[in-house]
């Protein structure tokens, strides 16, 4: 594996995120109909946030406190982790593992400009150390 290639050519591309004003049932059903694991949150077209299934599931623990109808109604906002990371795209995926390694993060939303360009994860750089060099 190079280090020292962009993150941009590991990364995830189209990148479905959420507005920061979405419902815990729209994030939910994001959630079942794909199979990542964090999903980034925009406001007026900027990152503020991430959540990751490990969010909801501390959420659901808390469930009782609310209504059904409650709680299928709480913003992301309310629940979302706001201290984010994020890298650049030119940033060298040796950046990311590091970045990975130190922060206990899983996800780092990819930043260009202040938009959101792509998402690198640990799998992504998993795949991408182990993928079978072309002959």
């Amino acid at each position: 594996m190079n280090p020292n290639i962009p993150v941009s050519e590991v990364m995830t591309k189209n990148v479905i995120s959420i507005h920061v004003e979405d419902s815990f049932n729209i994030v939910s059903k994001t959630f079942e109909n794909h199979s990542f694991h964090h999903i980034p949150i925009l406001d007026r077209g900027k990152l503020v946030g991430i959540l990751s299934k490990e969010d909801i599931l501390r959420l659901l623990s808390v469930r009782t406190e609310y209504s059904d109808k409650e709680f299928m109604l709480i913003k992301v906002k309310d629940f979302m982790s706001n201290k984010v990371t994020s890298i650049r795209p030119d940033d060298s995926v040796g950046l990311a593992a590091d970045i990975f390694m130190t922060n206990d993060i899983h996800a780092l939303p990819v930043v260009d400009n202040d938009e959101l360009v792509g998402i690198v994860t640990t799998h992504d750089l998993i795949k991408y150390a182990y993928k079978s060099p072309v002959e």
